[in-house]
């Protein structure tokens, strides 16, 4: 359905029919440099991880800290908006400037209108979500009611004095009924290196929270708002081969995708709201009777929101590192929730800190957490640049995760402003390289601080026990590692449920920790430091994360097992320790040739002869133990199984006497024998002694005594048992 005036509907209409009248009057033949410019295709429905490294010049290349802005600066958004409290509705106008970086005039573009997935049941967003959430748990599964729908309404779009007409499309092959992408035909088109500017009227009405964005009472988090430009690639960025519109419709599971740029935003609302927002406040805000303006600007950043909430708190303080501008450190919170303001507070700056420090300096002067209401948790738990919601507690209980669940979301959400905001990378194709890549450097940073994970149980609480599960071995739990549906490189819409979804966070997490078991901690960390200086303020591909690895590493084998194995495939690892056998190294019976004389043993006397020397041995060795030396030798045999994927491994085999000898299992064998001949039997067999690789798929068949011995699975059901109530209770906030 158009929309629009009539005036600009005419306009648009005249202009399309004029333009061939137009070439036919300028000269008497057609020539190609006169015919509209062909239309820019748009990425494939289905697209996912490219395998191809971007090229060196991609999006401008290595950004080196000279160059007069942070980013390559595309978009400019100048947003005059104010909120209608009441009726949680914002109207805007909007001047959005957009630079044509490719070779090509650029005569159509596509706007996001990302509120409209939450206008009805109609959208790509509740189709998906009826589907998906039927094979599986996911966040935003709250239904609204009458008057809790919301939407963006486009009231006009100029370019120039001309009025743009517009439609809606459906690039990813949704329903007919979604309006998640606009697609508008310019009065006029961008010439090569030309700059857009469009003037756009709109209203947004915020839906009550579902997920991400809406309101709740008096609390208003303002998310994906206002009309957003896709992205234009050109050939070499992203695995594209032709300058292309990267515009998905707004999936169920997926995020978003943007071009950076510079944000001038000035927000009204009642004097009475608390504010808060993307970058920088500039001056003092501006109070006309019961309505006051704030006016926030950042550059190099690709998105913005802000929180508008009556009676809120804050809670400031500054942080400084090296490189790193003066930073202003904000938690707006509810009063009900002060319990939780100062450790986000802590959370944040110690993530300030460990991000640095690991990754790159922070570039920005503001750091802004916000605390939702009770009733708004969907709120919680998301992330725009400079500017993240956490997660809130009356009472924070020592005994419990309630401490480490605060931390955990603070430093998780933080660290968004890196992988999601700094890195920059596709969420709708890669939500890998955003939620898996930043769960596994959240991860590190909570594994070195030694926090792990509490049970909540209160009757464990009673007895005085307080069982804990460090961090990775918490997230295999959840990483479907058994039996995976979909490669962690596989976009975000096309999964078989939202469970499956939900493992790009643990299974990439897990995937990176044994990575780094295999190639050691510092020099995965100096990989993802090359990554980040690399690719920060840039858009990079997994293909790219995969080649910085092995440019760092020097170890194409195994990052390219890892990458082939986990991102672009399913494969699955559980090695077992199938059997232990042990055999007394005893005479041989049969017709043997000695010293040119062929004599036969019979077994008969092979076994007389046996008895014989075990009872000399006895009498010699009266103290003896049983399992310990004997008159023979004992061949000991391992038989080891591998179900899934070949993984290199460590075999640790442990002998009666008390020693041990430790085999590397290195190659693509289903199955494999190491055989020991030693004084005394094999006692047990363990793989993965270290606990290196949380990949595989069970962890309880990696050993095996002679005897019965239990340790091995006491040891990992506490972990569980320690791990799963706490991981419920922030598991919404993923």
């Amino acid at each position: 359905m158009l929309r629009g005036s009539r005036r600009g509907r005419w306009l648009a209409v005249a202009w399309c029919l004029a333009w061939p009248l137009a070439v036919h009057a300028q000269q008497e033949t057609p020539a190609a440099a006169h015919t509209p410019p062909p239309l820019i295709p748009l990425a494939k429905a289905h697209a996912a991880a490219p395998r191809e490294p971007s090229a060196d010049d991609a999006w401008g290349g290595i950004r080196n800290g000279s160059e007069p802005t942070l980013s390559d600066r595309v978009v400019g958004y100048r947003i005059d908006a104010e909120l209608d409290a009441a009726r949680h509705r914002v109207s805007g106008t909007e001047q959005l400037t957009w630079r044509n970086r490719s070779g090509q005039p650029v005569n159509r573009i596509y706007l996001h209108l990302y509120l409209n997935a939450f206008q009805n049941e109609g959208s790509t967003f509740f189709t998906e979500r009826s589907v998906l959430t039927a094979h599986g748990h996911s966040r935003g599964a709250a239904a609204l009611k009458k008057g809790e729908w919301g939407w963006i309404d486009l009231k006009s779009v100029q370019q120039g004095s001309a009025a743009l007409k517009w439609s809606f499309v459906h690039p990813d092959d949704g329903p007919a009924t979604d309006q998640t992408v606009a697609c508008i035909d310019l009065a006029e088109p961008v010439p090569a290196g030309g700059t857009l500017t469009l003037d756009i009227d709109f209203t947004s009405q915020l839906p009550r929270v579902v997920e991400r964005t809406g309101w709740w009472g008096d609390f208003n988090l303002v998310g994906q708002w206002f009309p957003k430009i896709g992205v234009l690639e050109l050939p070499g960025e992203r695995g594209a081969t032709q300058v292309q519109w990267n515009v998905h419709e707004f999936h169920f599971n997926s995020e978003f995708y943007a071009d950076f740029g510079n944000f001038d935003v000035r927000l009204t609302v009642p004097s009475d709201y608390t504010v808060g927002a993307v970058g920088e406040l500039q001056g003092q805000p501006e109070r006309a009777g019961d309505k006051t303006t704030y006016h926030f600007m950042q550059g190099d950043v690709h998105d913005f929101a802000w929180v508008a909430a009556k009676g809120y708190r804050t809670l400031d303080t500054t942080w400084q590192g090296p490189g790193s501008p003066k930073v202003a450190v904000r938690v707006i919170y509810p009063p009900e929730y002060i319990a939780s303001a100062q450790p986000v507070l802590k959370a944040t700056t110690d993530s300030l800190s460990y991000f640095s420090e690991t990754l790159g300096a922070y570039p920005y002067r503001t750091a802004t957490a916000v605390v939702p209401p009770y009733n708004a948790d969907e709120a919680g738990g998301m992330e725009y640049p400079t500017f993240f919601t956490a997660e809130g507690y009356k009472e924070i209980d020592s005994r419990t995760s309630d401490q480490w669940n605060i931390d955990f979301v603070t430093i998780h959400e933080f660290g968004h402003g890196y992988f999601y905001g700094l890195l920059a990378s596709n969420e709708f194709e890669e939500p890998m390289l955003d939620e898996g890549m930043n769960e596994y450097w959240d991860n590190r940073m909570l594994r070195e601080r030694n926090q792990r994970i509490l049970t909540p149980s209160s009757w464990l609480r009673r007895a005085d026990i307080t069982p804990s599960a460090d961090v990775f071995s918490v997230e295999r739990l959840y990483a479907g590692l058994a039996r995976p549906y979909d490669p962690l490189g596989e976009n975000s819409w096309d999964r078989y449920s939202s469970t499956s979804y939900g493992t790009v966070y643990s299974r990439t997490a897990t995937a990176m920790h044994d990575l780094e078991e295999r190639l050691g901690k510092s020099v995965m960390e100096h990989g993802f430091k090359e990554y980040y200086r690399r690719w920060h303020f840039r858009h990079p591909s997994v293909a790219d994360l995969r080649k910085t690895l092995i440019d760092v590493s020097g170890n194409a084998r195994a990052v390219n097992e890892v990458f082939d194995q986990f991102v672009y495939g399913t494969a699955h690892i559980d090695d077992r320790v199938d059997a232990i056998d042990n055999q007394e190294v005893t005479p041989q019976a049969g017709s043997w040739v000695k010293q040119g004389q062929r004599s036969e043993l019979s077994s008969d006397d092979r076994d007389a002869q046996v008895d014989k020397q075990h009872d000399a041995w006895k009498k010699a060795h009266p103290d003896a133990k049983e399992n310990g030396p004997g008159p023979y030798l004992w061949r000991g045999t391992v038989t080891v199984v591998r179900e899934g994927a070949p993984v290199p491994q460590v075999l640790r085999v442990s002998f009666a006497d008390g020693s041990h000898e430790d085999v590397r299992w290195d190659d693509a064998r289903r199955w494999a024998r190491f055989v020991f001949t030693r004084p005394t039997k094999v006692v047990s067999a363990e793989l993965d002694r270290e606990q290196n690789i949380l990949l595989d798929a069970n962890k309880l068949n990696d050993s095996r005594t002679v005897k019965s011995d239990a340790s091995a699975s006491r040891r990992w059901t506490a972990d569980v048992a320690a791990a799963l109530q706490a991981f419920y209770a922030f598991l919404v906030t993923l």
